[in-house]
């Protein structure tokens, strides 16, 4: 996916660019309404379930009534909170410490290659495809 900061070569681009932006805002909302229907059929899964299980054991053991799938809902939740908590899981916290380690552990000339590699995406880079050869470079 080409993405230029060279001027004229990148006239095509650009209207690409404006396409896809477009295009991304609407995938953007698709994909939070996926998610929020994912969370509210997740969370009726579960209310089933602590419904069932709470009707099932709690009378039996300790004498306690039935609750409703609203209480069951509000019982989730409030083991969410005094339990687990609403934090993000998955590696994307790993990962940022251990970027932050590596980076850490670098020499200021180390630190100046890995800027001046990361600087070369964001560049025209020569011999790419769709470019007028006017803007390709020879390496």
């Amino acid at each position: 996916m080409p993405f230029c900061i060279c001027g004229s070569a990148c006239m095509r681009w650009t209207k690409v660019w404006e396409f896809k932006g477009k295009h991304m805002r609407t995938n953007r909302f698709f994909k939070v309404f996926k998610i929020a229907l994912m969370v509210v059929a997740a969370s009726a899964v579960f209310g089933f379930i602590i419904q069932h299980l709470w009707n099932w054991l709690m009378p039996s053991i300790l004498g306690l009534h039935a609750i409703t799938f609203w209480q069951a809902i509000g019982l989730f939740i409030l083991s969410k909170i005094l339990f687990g908590g609403f934090h993000r899981h998955g590696p994307r916290g790993r990962w940022g410490r251990q970027m932050n380690e590596r980076w850490a552990q670098m020499s200021p000339e180390e630190r100046e290659k890995f800027r001046s590699g990361m600087r070369g995406w964001r560049g025209c880079r020569p011999g790419r495809e769709g470019m007028p050869a006017s803007s390709q470079t020879s390496a």
